[in-house]
């Protein structure tokens, strides 16, 4: 199902509508349309002519390949052959040839830069742009400036945002590629809004006070291939906003991540987690899979020390490896010192020497691990990890008879 905006979007005064105002549109031939288009894209066909292999692309290189059957534009360091596109473009042919064999970014931008052209070319990727060395040839030895690149670290995401009537698209562009849900940690409580986003051993920050008050169950998207963020907000009131918000601390910054030792300010991981959910609660359940652990240290904290009817909580945390396991050594101190907790570790790549429980989700697990202190105690089961891993132990928890009312997802 396509999402059509309204006549509103472009907002009338937003670079979008101003750029694009003297744009018209080709005709295209018959067969041509975008959903002809998209359909190409899932054929399998080699659109790009290299057989699935990805280059790093040099300016040179770039440079060589500027006719319409031979067709190469970079945007933001990604280079795609668009002749496979020419026909299919709405602003027609001569409109992509403004950019062949060239960085097309500035152009792309003045057009139609809300376009999510990593989806639509996503088969015509090319490869990446080679980096230029940052020194002169012969000032530094090679190993020298490869070593220096790498004190330096990778390069500063940056981060834009447009709006419908209705929602509130923020998108960071990291540069990286093969980024995951894991490395997004996006939280809105009292109308401070952060997004943070790990990129190797350094950390991306977005910290504002929001415009206008937006519904506590936003959506985040990764496109793997190219390092693009989509945060998706939902308006509270369909207005149009002046700006997205106040830049609060540290906002737009990026900085290495922390050491073990130094501090750092933690967010509340409660999203929209009501306090009321604990009310005469008698078993708590958490199910919680790598970084996915993060909301349950104070749910953990908080049950233990604030819910009298308590009779147990348990936590099954699944990881892949026991290296991976953050907080082992205190929440087996937990569970030794409260009577009422207990906590599993499950490895899905465990080690010969791994005498405890491994794969994955499963009905098996969890039927044995989710029994009640009594017949009819009153229970709440709290998930939260990778979108597949969530999906999945919903879909299970509900086999086993839980009801919506039961359960509780932390999803970004």
């Amino acid at each position: 199902m396509l999402n059509v905006p309204s006549q509103s979007f472009p907002a009338p005064s937003s670079q979008q509508r101003v750029a694009s105002g003297g744009r018209s549109k080709v005709p295209l031939k018959q067969g041509r349309s975008l959903m002809d288009w998209i359909r190409l894209t899932k054929s399998g066909k080699d659109l790009t002519g290299l057989k699935g292999r990805l280059f790093e692309v040099t300016e040179e290189e770039l440079e060589k390949h500027n006719k319409k059957d031979d067709c190469w534009i970079c945007i933001r360091g990604f280079v795609y052959n668009v002749s496979p596109y020419m026909e299919y473009h709405p602003g027609g042919e001569d409109e992509l040839m403004r950019a062949a064999g060239s960085d097309g970014t500035d152009l792309f931008d003045q057009v139609h830069r809300w376009v999510n052209y990593e989806s639509m070319l996503k088969e015509c990727l090319v490869g990446k742009m080679a980096v230029k060395p940052a020194v002169p040839k012969g000032m530094l030895p090679k190993s020298q400036v490869t070593d220096t690149r790498a004190r330096e670290g990778p390069i500063s995401p940056s981060y834009d945002w447009f709006q419908t009537d209705s929602l509130i698209t923020i998108i960071i562009y990291t540069k990286q590629k093969d980024m995951n849900l894991d490395s997004v940690i996006v939280d809105y409580q009292d109308d401070s809004f952060r997004a943070e986003t790990i990129i190797k051993d350094y950390s991306y920050l977005i910290h504002m006070e929001l415009f206008r008050e937006i519904h506590e169950d936003f959506s985040v998207r990764v496109v793997a291939n190219v390092g693009k963020i989509e945060i998706v907000l939902k308006k509270k009131e369909h207005t149009s906003w002046k700006c997205l918000g106040h830049a609060l601390e540290n906002h737009n910054s990026f900085t290495p991540r922390k050491d073990t030792g130094d501090f750092v300010s933690v967010s509340s991981p409660e999203g929209n987690f009501k306090i009321s959910q604990f009310q005469e609660l008698e078993d708590l359940f958490l199910l919680a899979a790598g970084t996915g652990f993060t909301p349950m240290v104070k749910i953990l904290n908080y049950a233990l020390t604030n819910i009298p009817s308590l009779r147990k909580v348990k936590l099954m945390f699944f990881n892949k490896t026991e290296d991976d396991i953050i907080w082992r050594s205190q929440l087996e101190n937990l569970a030794f010192k409260d009577k009422r907790c207990d906590i599993e570790f499950v490895l899905s790549a465990p080690t010969s020497e791994w005498n405890g429980k491994q794969g994955h989700i499963s009905p098996a697990l969890l039927s044995e691990f989710l029994k009640r202190s009594l017949d009819k105690s009153k229970v709440l089961i709290c998930i939260c990890g990778p979108t597949p891993f969530t999906e999945q132990g919903i879909r299970l928890l509900h086999d086993l008879n839980f009801s919506k009312d039961e359960i509780h997802s932390f999803t970004a």
